[in-house]
């Protein structure tokens, strides 16, 4: 009942803000228009569309605004109005009241919003589905006053994600029963993923860990920062990190007059996204225009600003290397690679042909090379990709459904950036340069420096463990050998009965046959 109710909210939300009028514009039946009407009476559609469908998303909750998010990224999909008008759930959600923050803040500290920060600036800076940020300065143990951002949670999260998530659970089963592709698209499996980040978003401890983590492994690259945390003060419905200021990086017309080189920060972006793909494994999956800034400090001009840790992806060894070398050879046109590639990993039968393989892809991706990124739509590839998946049984790997997310809000930045931006050349010397660290000379000389410390342990103890395994070997073998003269013992004994018994019941018989000819005679 209760995955009923939510997806008649769901309709009734859509019909009040008259999306169907939307979607829904060619149907000839007056009947079903007019069925719309009386079920959403009451609605106005004097609004601008753009501004309707933001609305709609904000109404359903948490899971619809982070779509609208990731359509706000995609300009060359979306209508400029719509797109427009989505941009602002990057931030600029409603603010839950001032007096329920501040009474989160009290209880998660067990201290009054004045014991705690020297000021706190009761309206928010930013206000997003999951949470709201407040400015605040806060005294530390040094009894320095550092400017902070306030993470807060907001109230109510958790009951209402978990109703979408069933909703789309059961959505998913249906999909797999009625639909032919669906085993190979594995939606309770994407679905699950995305529960699992979902709820880990929830949790700003496990944020402000993520955070820190991306800083140590960002910290060499210098082309971005991330705020430090101040773990005294984070818990889970609330966080209190370095305050970072810089311009948006949508605001192109402020960057240019700041005075920032933009093709440069377009370059720079393709950099860190593959930094933290292939080389650490571990990535910022929410890239979208409202957590990421530029910084115009002069010490740290032009570098790029990243915030909100709540949704972070990782990546196997295994997974690094089979999209690396996926990559690298897209990157050299070597389709038939990319084919095998395709059929070693299993994301594709094994019986599948390596020639029509080839053959398709070569067809989906080559009419896009050397183009400049204006002229290339990231998304129609995939969906290209996509169909011709459907027709090679190609098995859909959840854990990289986070990886094309992010995959396509870089290219919808890039495109706001640079639009002559040449995502492959640049992205291309990056990824061969990391395929050689993976299996040339360094690589295994890290591993070396890796295993070092253990081997310096076990060389001294080598020859006492080569001397007991030997030991034990040949008491092994001794037992053996002795369960073998033993079992040999008995079978000896049983084959001197067999031949005594048997010699002896002949010479009985021979015996028996000797008195009966003596009393014959």
């Amino acid at each position: 009942m209760t995955r009923l109710f939510r997806g008649a909210f769901i309709v009734w939300v859509l019909l009040r803000y008259g999306l169907d009028e939307l979607v829904l514009s060619s149907l000839k039946s007056p009947l079903l228009r007019r069925l719309a009407r009386v079920v959403s009476f009451g609605r106005n559609l004097q609004a601008p569309r753009g501004q309707r469908i933001r609305q709609a998303l904000e109404s359903l909750g948490p899971i619809f605004v982070k779509f609208g998010q990731v359509l706000s990224t995609r300009r060359d999909l979306m209508p400029v109005d719509i797109a427009d008008e989505l941009a602002l759930l990057q931030d600029r959600v409603p603010p839950f009241p001032n007096d329920v923050a501040v009474g989160i803040i009290e209880k998660a500290f067990k201290k009054k919003i004045g014991d705690i920060f020297v000021s706190f600036e009761q309206q928010p800076v930013a206000s997003a589905s999951i949470a709201q940020v407040h400015f605040a300065v806060l005294k530390d143990r040094q009894g320095q006053h550092r400017d902070v951002a306030v993470k807060v949670l907001r109230p109510g999260m958790l009951s209402v994600i978990d109703k979408d998530l069933d909703l789309m659970r059961m959505m998913a089963g249906w999909l797999e029963s009625l639909s032919t592709d669906g085993r190979r698209l594995k939606p309770r499996e994407v679905v699950a993923e995305f529960d699992k980040y979902l709820h880990d978003e929830l949790d700003l401890v496990r944020e402000a860990s993520s955070a820190a983590q991306l800083r140590r492994n960002m910290a060499d690259l210098e082309l971005v920062l991330i705020p430090e945390m101040f773990w005294d003060y984070c818990m889970p419905d609330v966080m209190v990190m370095e305050r970072m200021t810089g311009i948006p990086i949508n605001q192109i017309d402020r960057l240019r007059a700041a005075g920032v080189d933009i093709p440069k920060l377009a370059r720079d972006g393709v950099t860190i996204f593959f930094t933290q793909v292939f080389r650490d494994g571990f990535f910022h999956a929410d890239m979208h225009p409202g957590n990421i800034q530029v910084s115009v400090n002069p010490a740290t001009f032009g570098r790029y600003i990243s915030l909100d840790f709540g949704i972070v992806g990782t990546l196997t060894e295994i997974d690094k290397e089979y999209l690396a070398q996926n990559f690298t050879a897209f990157f050299r046109r070597d389709y038939k690679r990319v084919a095998e590639l395709h059929i070693e990993s299993g994301w594709v039968p094994a019986s599948t042909r390596v020639d029509e393989l080839e053959s398709a892809i070569r067809s989906v991706c080559e009419p896009y090379f050397d183009r400049p990124l204006k002229e290339i739509s990231l998304g129609m590839v995939l969906m290209r990709l996509f169909q011709t998946s459907r027709r090679f049984h190609v098995e859909i790997q959840p854990q990289l459904v986070l990886l094309q997310k992010t995959l396509l809000n870089i290219e919808g930045l890039g495109r706001q950036l640079d639009p002559e931006l040449d995502l492959w050349a640049t992205a291309k010397p990056f990824l061969e340069k990391w395929m050689m660290n993976q299996i040339g000379p360094k690589k295994l000389l890290d591993e070396l420096r890796n295993e070092g410390p253990r081997y310096a342990k076990l060389l001294p103890e080598l020859p006492r463990l080569l001397f007991d395994f030997l030991q034990n070997n040949s008491r092994g073998r001794g037992a053996e050998l002795q369960a073998l003269l033993a079992e040999q013992k008995k079978t000896n004994r049983l084959l001197s009965a067999i031949v005594y018994g048997g010699v002896g019941f002949v010479l009985g018989l021979l015996v028996m046959q000797l008195m009966v000819r003596i009393r014959l005679f």
